[in-house]
């Protein structure tokens, strides 16, 4: 079923090891009317790994840096038809639900969800 036919957004956060930026942009979008999140790390020892299941989830995989990008595309490369995937620009400089962090985020986000 496709996000304009349930009428919800599916948003995927990654980072490296899904401890900090990532649970943190998740975090930000719960109880968002019309939006659901989760969070995942491109890395094996990630506290929850990246799956095929939770690409073909989203709606959009939004990766906190580049090189998060390029793993992506390199693993799940067959999974993204159809998918947005976009770079949030958000280097590994804070800790979970650091203020500045929510701040940035907040920033980042607003092409996606309304933070109003």
């Amino acid at each position: 079923m496709r996000e304009e036919e349930r009428g919800t957004r599916r948003l995927l956060f990654v980072c490296s090891r899904n401890l900090l930026r990532s649970p943190t942009a998740e975090a930000i979008c719960q109880g968002i009317a019309g939006v659901e999140a989760t969070s995942a790390g491109t890395n094996n020892d990630a506290e929850q790994p990246l799956t095929g299941d939770l690409i073909e989830w989203a709606d959009v995989i939004l990766s906190m840096e580049r090189t998060h990008q390029k793993r992506i595309q390199q693993k799940f490369g067959r999974l993204l038809n159809g998918k947005e995937l976009a770079v949030l620009g958000v280097p590994d400089d804070y800790q979970y639900m650091q203020p500045e962090l929510v701040v940035l985020l907040k920033v980042r986000l607003q092409r996606w969800i309304s933070l109003a």
